[in-house]
């Protein structure tokens, strides 16, 4: 039973892509990103059918 391509190509493509800088996240407190999913799921939704 043989493999799909040889174990000496593993990772390849990963390699040979160019390394990008990490951008920075807002990174919410689970209080505050539960109240914008909630904006953004009902509240506008509402506004919008009345």
């Amino acid at each position: 039973m043989g493999t799909h391509g040889s174990l000496t190509k593993a990772g390849k493509v990963r390699k040979q892509t160019p390394r990008l800088p990490a951008k920075q996240k807002k990174n919410y407190p689970p209080r505050l990103k539960n109240r914008l999913k909630y904006q953004v799921r009902i509240e506008k939704v509402a506004s919008a059918r009345a």
